[in-house]
């Protein structure tokens, strides 16, 4: 192919991924700042509150992200449909979609609900077992709609249209500052909840997103040839456990990913307050940056499943490198601006010296795993739309609990490989997690887009 005209396939793809990615982006920093607006109205009514707020989104927060990950099953299948113009077919899996997105978000809210003794194991002080209860249980309220939100999303993304998800994640954050002050402080008739009132305010959010969500697809043209509202089907088992069978290893890759940074959080708990909020501010700002390649995964995601769906696997793959190219590029960008401004951003969050002096030295290693963390979350959006995600969840696992927490726990609290750093040595089991994990999962990714051509070949032969 020609140098020119193989440029101008990389702009055209960048173009088409970027188109996808960025309303995603949106999104998904919308729902981030829904967290950190929930943490500021709280902490300013005690610091009781705050507490409760910070440990029921320790509990809530990795469950959302595992729900999240077993719905995110739709998008693949819904895009791969489309691809092949089988638009008949779609509506139908949907269906069966939001049924088990129903099943799934009721499930995980009758857990929550009954979450105590996972408080009485966190050793969690008994007067904030309480009020932390009462915030939970009020979230869950709200699980069963944001789980159906989350099909119709993945629906969406699935034909390539991501805006709805930006618009609705905007309107969600617009609508959450007012609920939390209402009921937080007790305003038009409410009584006074304090941090509690957060929780339902979160709980009215997910049933406002579901709303917004279900009018945008009854009434936009864009989603009429799939007839999703045309009929109502009964749950099918057949189509369930296919669903399931891809939802399933994606939800508990997730979950191994995030909760992690849970446990790690809990092992530095025990190191003292200055670099407990040295830590928190370090993984805050990262999470914050992760949101662009996590989003540009899972514009992959779309772009292969669509790619596949017409028959056109080389493209699927071209689409994926494109990707990973592209989220190196960023990584090259995000790591410099850590290494550059390793003291200046701490500054944005606090302004004690020894605890800006933690953050500053974690930024460090935090720039140095931005590399193989792109590499990985793009990796395995790609394979989500080759629905190769079993050996995703196992490789995650091996990778993040096998031998990154290990790694780091070495390092960073025992005298086995040398004297204990601390902070440091968590961090350096983060970068060795990540690395083992963006090494398997490009290898997968290399061996099913070539599977994926085989069998295009074969097919034809």
């Amino acid at each position: 192919m020609p140098a020119e005209l193989r440029l101008r396939r990389v702009r055209t793809e960048l173009r088409t991924l970027f188109s996808l990615a960025f309303p995603m982006m949106i999104a998904q920093l919308a729902n981030t700042a829904m967290g950190f607006v929930d943490t500021l109205m709280a902490g300013r009514v005690s610091p009781h509150d705050l507490a409760a707020v910070a440990l029921g989104n320790s509990i809530w927060v990795p469950v959302f992200l595992l729900v999240t990950g077993i719905i995110l099953a739709t998008t693949p299948n819904v895009a791969q449909r489309f691809g092949r113009d089988q638009h008949d077919q779609i509506g139908p899996l949907v269906r069966q979609a939001l049924w088990m997105g129903l099943g799934v978000g009721s499930l995980f809210a009758l857990l929550m609900w009954n979450a105590e003794p996972v408080l009485h194991l966190m050793n969690v002080e008994p007067a904030l077992i309480e009020p932390t209860m009462a915030y939970l249980r009020a979230v869950a309220c709200g699980f069963p709609a944001v789980a159906l939100y989350q099909v119709l999303r993945c629906y969406s993304d699935g034909l390539g249209h991501t805006r709805p998800s930006m618009v609705v994640g905007i309107l969600a954050l617009m609508l959450n500052i007012p609920l939390n002050y209402i009921f937080i402080y007790g305003k038009l008739g409410v009584p006074a909840m304090g941090g509690v009132g957060c929780g339902w305010a979160t709980a009215l959010v997910m049933c406002f997103m579901l709303l917004a969500m279900l009018i945008w697809v009854r009434r936009a043209h864009y989603y009429q040839p799939s007839l999703l509202f045309a009929r109502f089907d009964w749950p099918q088992w057949s189509v369930l456990s296919r669903l399931l069978s891809v939802g399933v290893p994606i939800g508990v890759a997730v979950f191994a990913e995030a909760s992690i940074f849970s446990v790690i959080a809990l092992l530095i708990g025990g190191l003292g307050a200055t670099i407990v909020a040295g830590h928190q501010i370090a993984l805050n700002f990262t999470s914050l940056i992760f949101m662009i390649p996590l989003s540009l995964g899972m514009a992959i995601t779309i772009r292969i499943g669509q790619a596949l769906g017409r028959g056109a696997p080389r493209d699927a793959r071209f689409a994926a490198g494109v990707g990973i190219v592209s989220s190196l590029v960023y990584a090259c960008f995000s790591a410099g601006t850590m290494l550059l401004f390793s003291e200046q951003i701490p500054r944005i969050y606090t302004t004690d010296s020894a605890v800006i002096a933690v953050a500053a030295s974690l930024f460090f290693y935090a720039a140095l795993f931005q590399f193989s963390d792109v590499v990985q979350v793009t990796a395995a959006g790609a394979l989500r739309g080759y629905q190769d995600t079993r050996m995703t969840m196992i490789f995650t696992l091996f990778a993040y609990w096998g031998i990154g927490l290990p790694v780091g726990y070495l390092l960073g609290l025992t005298d086995t490989l040398g004297e204990p750093t601390g902070p440091a040595g968590l961090w350096q089991g983060l970068i060795a997690g990540l690395s083992c994990a963006a090494v398997l999962l490009s290898i997968r990714l290399a061996r099913s887009a070539r599977r994926a051509i085989r069998q295009q070949a074969r097919a034809m032969a």
